[in-house]
């Protein structure tokens, strides 16, 4: 039975669908996360087998190859992460290469397409968020071993299709599983009671959110900069350096103010708008998004792919603007705790914040989409933030910087607490559909690489045939 595979006293029930992957990683897309704090730090070193080796293929999947040396970049892969290597065996990570292999195969096979504007549109996100963060690509190309930036993005390319394919397979084969409520009661029986899962401490946790008001005349003197900048480069100026000198856009500054995009990257849509209604060698006009105000120049155009620069500036939010804010949510909170309304009420009616408002300031996890957040695997800000406030009792007003900047003023509450606890059915039972589907999804998949597996050119060479896999790569 899956649980008693896990071995676990506490579940987290979405590392069970990890279990089919076998290894805790999601190559280099998550890599980026980390990358900032291990480029500084020496390179991890795969675990030693006690003699040099030559690297080679080690096996073959259809019309992939696998190298000895991919198992040492799958080791640098989990350790770029801050997770541990030192359990897990060779044969462990090939099997996982394996099946990624096998997947991308299949991928191919079943006619799915990862197109190059795709890995293009892919590969510029997750270098701009790599840069962002270390400052230099240079130290990108390091940490993985390059000599070169184009041997970086060459390589790099390569990673993200062959991922790409390999999670389109993935979800083409779980899309379609479903759960039915009896088939969860059949699951949480036949778990020995003995066995259950423990479940941490949680709490459901609402905010009312203020935000300074930004005036018409801080507005209107950003969108003159903008233009006084546009003018500027409509009489000859680069927009590059421009972009350089002034962007607020810490993402895309540096290259002066570059993107590369399509329809499907994931743009706010007021950005992608303005981008694909522009011609080669039209700037447009300042315009508003969530972030501030832009300007974009487009470059090219190359079928649905445009590429660009921009320059994003945000206005100056006032010290007057933020003591009116904190004097507003100063006053919701005092009505609060004086009883005159709910902080749900409050919340409606009071708060900036639109996706929580209507549910009256409601924080919905975004690990999990519901509404309980485990207290070991909170967000560190929001748990300073509540870990000391007692069942309902009202925050002072906190000032806030959200990741892009914005500065806003909020009240806390915790509106529920669950106890560390057994798992229990009925309260539970979000948590044991979502075991019980991951278990079904788990068997599908396993199902799949059973018949692929029989399908499947498979080749395994040298000491690796010596391997006891999950899977029957061996072909016995």
């Amino acid at each position: 039975m899956l649980l008693k595979k896990l071995q676990l006293k506490t579940i987290d029930y979405k590392l069970v669908l990890t279990i089919c992957f076998l290894l805790f990683f999601n190559s280099i897309i998550s890599a980026q996360e980390v990358i900032k704090d291990a480029v500084a730090e020496k390179p991890v070193e795969a675990p030693k087998t006690g003699r040099q080796k030559i690297d080679g293929i080690i096996a073959t999947v259809g019309d992939y190859i696998v190298l000895d040396s991919d198992i040492d970049k799958g080791y640098l892969e989990i350790a770029s992460q801050g997770g541990s290597v030192k359990d897990i065996t060779r044969c462990q990570m090939l099997g996982k290469l394996l099946e990624d292999k096998l997947y991308a195969h299949q991928a191919i096979q079943d006619s799915i397409i990862v197109s190059d504007a795709e890995v293009r549109s892919m590969m510029d996100d997750r270098l701009n968020y790599m840069i962002q963060q270390v400052g230099d690509i240079n130290k990108v190309v390091e940490y993985y071993k390059k000599s070169s930036v184009e041997e970086f993005k060459t390589y790099f390319a390569d990673i993200l299709k062959e991922q790409k394919l390999s999670s389109e397979m993935r979800d083409k084969i779980v899309k379609d599983v479903e759960i039915t409520p009896e088939e969860v009661r059949n699951f949480f029986k036949k778990i020995p009671k003995d066995e259950l899962p423990t479940f941490g401490a949680e709490m459901e946790v609402a905010q009312i959110v203020v935000e300074p008001k930004v005036s018409k005349d801080d507005k209107q003197k950003v969108i003159d900069r903008l233009n006084a900048i546009r003018k500027d480069v409509l009489e000859g100026s680069s927009f590059a350096t421009k972009a350089v000198l002034y962007s607020q856009d810490p993402g895309s500054a540096p290259n002066g103010g570059y993107y590369k995009m399509t329809r499907k990257t994931p743009f706010v849509k007021e950005f992608k708008d303005v981008a694909f209604s522009l011609q080669e060698g039209e700037i447009s006009a300042p315009f508003e998004t969530t972030f501030g105000y832009h300007i974009i120049m487009v470059d090219k155009i190359k079928g649905q792919e445009v590429e660009l620069r921009h320059i994003l500036i945000s206005p100056t939010v006032s010290e007057d603007a933020l003591k009116e804010a904190k004097e507003r949510i100063t006053n919701v909170r005092n009505k609060i705790v004086s009883k005159e309304v709910t902080f749900a009420d409050a919340a409606r009616t009071e708060s900036d914040e639109k996706e929580t408002r209507a549910n009256g300031g409601t924080l919905v996890n975004p690990n999990t989409q519901d509404t309980r957040f485990e207290l070991t695997k909170m967000d560190p800000t929001l748990y300073s933030q509540v870990s000391n406030l007692k069942d309902d009792e009202v925050s002072q007003p906190l000032l806030n910087t959200d990741d892009k900047g914005k500065k806003t003023y909020k009240l806390i509450t915790v509106t529920n607490r669950i106890d560390e606890h057994t798992a229990d059915y009925a309260k539970d039972y979000t948590k044991i559909k979502e075991l019980a589907l991951k278990e079904k999804q788990i068997n599908a998949i396993a199902k799949w690489f059973d018949a692929k597996i029989k399908d499947t050119y498979i080749k395994i060479i040298g000491e690796y045939r010596d391997c006891t896999f999950a899977n029957n790569w061996l072909k016995k």
